[in-house]
């Protein structure tokens, strides 16, 4: 197997010396560079990053949410994933029924301040059981409404229907695999006001030659530090199911990039990542016959995966 964390790390260390500063919304700073490209073949090892321990179970169960055409936040939580928690906990504080302390405005910096984090930390954790606990108060305030499961699954059109865009492609892809409109779109303008986070993952295009099926994202903002290793995994996973599918092997990953940036306070982190010597790359193991409407999370699984140890960073929210 191959190391495919290489094609990762050298962008990383190319943005450490070329990338612009830019101011950001969070209020971080970041170094920044336009219109990067890795690639990575899926036949040499499945390309989730061994220069730091990555929690493949948290990709696991975002791209089941997104599969499942599912919006609401309860079926992470069930599953002890928070990657999406603030966009449904900032909505609840800022709610006419919230009573709770203060938590508007609550960017990076207010969070340096310990004991605004302690009490932010406790309000998230109590909004975080109340998901679990009530359907009702889930059914109201864990809904992120127009995120990638709702695109993916059940774009709005202007004459009120939904479009299945990945259910289509999958048929398109069996029955037209030359087809150059191989495309599933989040980006709708009309959306993006009102949504909790508009899609920084915008676009994916399949492709199909000699028996294997590739696939390509243009992600328009890549926290490169903590986001893209999530994101290289989740899209090479669903190339993967997507090509079991199909009756397909896998071909390439390609990851493009807009905006490819690393946080001001991401450095340290970035550098220590980079002093590392990876390890081959784990495989993929899918369980047979199951369509992306039948997955669960038992039947996904890495094999001989031997990651360094997690480097921890702050999210800039």
């Amino acid at each position: 197997m191959g190391y495919q964390d290489r094609p990762y790390l050298n962008l990383l260390d190319r943005i450490l010396a070329t990338g612009n500063y830019k101011t950001d919304r969070t209020g971080t700073g970041t170094y920044s560079i336009f219109g990067a490209q890795l690639r990575f073949d899926l036949s040499q090892g499945f390309p989730l990053l061994t220069s730091k321990k990555v929690p493949f179970g948290l990709i696991k169960s975002e791209l089941l949410w997104f599969l499942h055409g599912d919006t609401n936040i309860r079926f992470l939580l069930q599953h002890n994933n928070h990657i999406w928690d603030e966009w449904a906990f900032a909505r609840w504080v800022q709610a006419p029924a919230y009573q709770g302390p203060d938590m508007t405005n609550f960017g990076h910096r207010r969070l340096q301040d310990p004991e605004f984090a302690a009490v932010y930390a406790k309000e998230m954790a109590a909004f975080d059981q109340r998901i679990l606990d009530d359907e009702a108060f889930a059914q109201t305030y864990g809904n992120l409404g127009f995120v990638y499961g709702s695109q993916w699954r059940a774009w709005r059109t202007s004459q009120g229907e939904t479009i299945d865009q990945l259910g289509d492609v999958i048929e398109a892809i069996k029955k037209t695999p030359d087809s150059r409109r191989l495309i599933v779109s989040a980006w709708n303008p009309e959306d993006v006001p009102t949504m909790a986070l508009p899609p920084c993952h915008t676009l994916f295009q399949f492709y199909v030659n000699e028996g294997k099926l590739s696939l390509q994202l243009y992600q328009r903002s890549a926290d490169m530090f903590l986001g893209v290793p999530f994101n290289i995994a989740s899209y090479a996973l669903l190339t993967h199911l997507i090509a079991q599918e199909t009756g397909l092997q896998v071909g390439d990953f390609v990851h493009t990039f807009g905006d490819a940036h690393i946080y001001a306070n991401h450095l340290t982190q970035v550098r220590e990542q980079l002093s590392r010597t990876p390890n081959p790359s784990p495989t993929l193991s899918l369980a047979p016959g199951k369509t992306i409407d039948d997955l669960q999370m038992s039947d996904i699984k890495v094999l001989d995966y031997q990651p360094l140890a997690a480097i921890k960073a702050p999210v800039a929210v």
